[in-house]
């Protein structure tokens, strides 16, 4: 608490008054960051949703792709939060996981009943499996830049963030859409 009232410039008896702990006060970061996210998901999903013609798989996953991946490139603290969010996701305690029901379950939701709407042959719980895949795939993509230049032997570095984003979509867009084996339900 006392490094984190020392780089804000604030007293470290305030920070101890409004937040009590320093659990209290990572809970309410991450709840502010993630929060916005979950809205901004939340508005394109609308926009989406509100033009005549029935929103592509590719579009979806895009949307909810687009504000985590703006907020990683949006700043420091953008980037550090997306960080801080792959841990958490990272994280079996109970404590964790209430945290990310809070802060993205509604919009996870909507997304998965939209793909579920464009995909009517696969089951929904096939889509909430999916939906899983890709909540992991963009994570580690966001979070493991260097494993990502090993695997590419540095050329990462070269391509346009936007470029990797158009790849992400269509490589996720691809699997969402592709054949139910067995349906899990």
């Amino acid at each position: 608490m006392r490094d984190i009232a020392s780089k804000s410039n604030v007293n470290q008896a305030l920070i101890n008054y409004y937040f009590q702990s320093k659990q209290h006060l990572f809970d309410q970061v991450f709840l502010r960051r993630g929060k916005h996210i979950g809205r901004r998901r939340e508005e394109l999903l609308d926009a989406l949703l509100a033009q005549p013609a029935a929103p592509s798989v590719e579009e979806l996953v895009r949307a909810y792709l687009t504000p985590q991946w703006d907020m990683k490139y949006s700043s420091e603290s953008g980037a550090a939060f997306v960080k801080l969010q792959a841990r958490l996701h990272a994280e079996p305690e109970e404590h964790a996981l209430r945290l990310r029901r809070e802060v993205y379950d509604q919009s996870a939701k909507r997304y998965i009943s939209a793909i579920s709407d464009a995909l009517p042959e696969l089951s929904k719980p096939t889509v909430g499996l999916r939906m899983a895949f890709l909540i992991g795939a963009y994570l580690f993509m966001l979070n493991d830049v260097d494993r990502l230049n090993d695997l590419t032997d540095n050329q990462l570095g070269k391509v346009d963030k936007t470029e990797v984003l158009d790849n992400l979509v269509i490589f996720l867009s691809a699997g969402m859409t592709a054949p139910e084996n067995t349906p899990l339900l």
